[in-house]
């Protein structure tokens, strides 16, 4: 059986088609080998190029490395050429040292044969060997010595006779502290009479509104206890409180007490009592014959009448001190207007030492430093109870006036008695501690000085014991203000020529 024709034709078909199939596929092959031939020529071409090019980079670098090299070779070498030229230079310089080192050896022998020569010819001209010139101008030397230094020894005692006179006015000033003159205490207690007791209801008043309209107004504290016939008027401030006593005094003599009359009562007191301010601080400024004080300063001394301190009218304290401290100041050849100014001045913080915080001394001396005084003045006002060093004789003076007036028996309300009975226990206290030797209480108790045995205390040890008689007199005495205490520790050395 034969093959179908359209068989036939599809195998032949197929055939063809697998032919041509074969003849693409080769013509693919051979397409594909020519382009990586192509590629791999041109590859290598690529190659060639970056190997010359690495070579001659390469070549150049080494080219550059080698010329830098022998520029730094040609450079050593000129540097050492340049040190053998230094070198050589030195050489000459050394060689040309020792040749003018010989020359001045030979001058020098030369320059001591001709001293010899010349001190020889001079010898035979003087008739002195040089021994004997040499201790004749030693004797010139020391008569020149001799003559300066007694020159010098004539300006150290002229100018030790200048600190002796200054010294020694300080001294007087600190003995006249020992002068005593009599004063009487003042007594103020602030006390209104009463015609009856049947007045201290009608000054209470309904419910008691009329002592409350007078205290009000006046800012003071009225005290009506079992007393009879008597009000007692406290306050700290010692204006307001004769306000209140002058103002209580108009009431009681006029009969009507209400609170209308009261606030009249006031004003017309408080009128009277700054005129008699302002009269008691002209009077005080007169009477001193200080003048030029700022207004302010006035009134401010006009307070003072009505300041009192440990019974004592410190008004009357600054009159005394001023002129105490004016006489001792003539006697001195001191400024006379000056002292008696300070003096004056000295207690001025008082008249305001209960409205403001601050001791006396330091408020004084911003009230004198505000109205532009003196600062010799305001540093007295600093010192006059001894919290700064006196450092000019007005302050020594105020301070020894001060200590006259005020701290010794009967200025202030404490009797004879008292008085020694503290001093007394003062030197006690002092006294028990071991290595006292002897212990003074000066300026009526305001300072004690101690006499240490150097042979028991050292110095470190001195403030120990200072230390402690102050926490001994402080937990065991009263006293006004402050006490001050000074040790003294010396040693002495004692021979006797026979």
């Amino acid at each position: 059986m034969g093959i179908p024709t359209g068989i036939k034709r599809r195998i032949k078909t197929a055939e063809a088609l697998f032919s041509s199939a074969e003849e693409k596929a080769k013509s693919i092959i051979e397409e594909a080998d020519k382009t990586a031939d192509a590629k791999k020529r041109e590859l290598l071409l690529e190659a060639k190029e970056e190997n010359q090019r690495l070579r001659l980079d390469f070549d150049k670098e080494v080219k550059e490395r080698r010329n830098e090299l022998n520029r730094q070779e040609r450079r050593i070498n000129q540097k050492e050429e340049n040190l053998d030229k230094k070198t050589e230079i030195l050489e000459k310089k050394d060689q040309q040292l020792n040749k003018q080192l010989k020359v001045l050896q030979q001058e020098e022998e030369h320059i001591a044969q001709i001293k010899a020569k010349q001190i020889e010819e001079l010898e035979k001209i003087s008739g002195m060997t040089h021994d004997e010139a040499r201790e004749l101008l030693l004797k010139d030397i020391e008569v020149s010595a001799r003559r300066d230094a007694a020159k010098m020894v004539k300006e150290i005692e002229q100018e030790a006779k200048e600190n002796a006179e200054k010294n020694a006015k300080n001294i007087v000033a600190l003995s006249i502290q020992k002068v005593a003159a009599d004063h009487v205490a003042e007594t103020t207690v602030s006390v209104v009479n009463l015609p009856n007791d049947e007045m201290k209801g009608r000054i209470i008043g309904r419910e008691g509104r009329n002592i409350r309209t007078l205290e009000s107004a006046t800012g003071v504290d009225l005290i009506i206890d079992d007393t009879p016939e008597a009000v007692i008027v406290s306050s700290f401030d010692p204006v307001r409180r004769e306000i209140a006593r002058l103002a209580l005094e108009k009431l009681i003599v006029d009969g009507r007490i209400h609170p209308t009359r009261i606030e009249d009562a006031v004003k017309k007191s408080r009128k009277e009592v700054e005129a008699i301010i302002k009269q008691e601080g002209e009077n005080a400024t007169f009477e001193t014959g200080v003048n030029g004080l700022h207004p302010e300063l006035i009134k401010l001394i006009g307070k003072l009448h009505f300041r009192t301190s440990y019974g004592q009218n410190v008004l009357k304290h600054s009159i005394e001190v001023s002129n105490l401290a004016g006489v001792m100041a003539g006697e001195l050849g001191v400024d006379v207007t000056l002292a008696k100014r300070a003096g004056l001045l000295h207690d001025i913080g008082k008249a305001v030492d209960h409205e403001i915080e601050g001791s006396h001394v330091t408020i004084g001396a911003e009230i004198a430093k505000k109205y532009h005084e003196n600062k010799d003045v305001i540093h007295a006002i600093m010192a006059h109870h001894g919290d700064v060093e006196p450092q000019t004789i007005v302050a020594s003076l105020v301070q020894a006036a001060d200590a006259i007036s005020a701290a010794r028996p009967g200025a202030r309300r404490e009797n004879l008695e008292t008085y020694i009975k503290r001093l007394q226990k003062l030197e006690e206290i002092a006294n028990s501690f071991d290595g006292v030797d002897k212990s003074y209480a000066i300026q009526a108790g305001r300072e004690i000085r101690i006499m240490i045995k150097p042979d028991v205390v050292n110095d470190e040890s001195m403030i120990l014991v200072a230390k402690d008689i102050v926490k001994r007199i402080e937990s065991e005495m009263e006293y006004p203000g402050q006490i001050k205490v000074s040790l003294i520790r010396e040693t002495r050395a004692v021979d006797y020529a026979k």
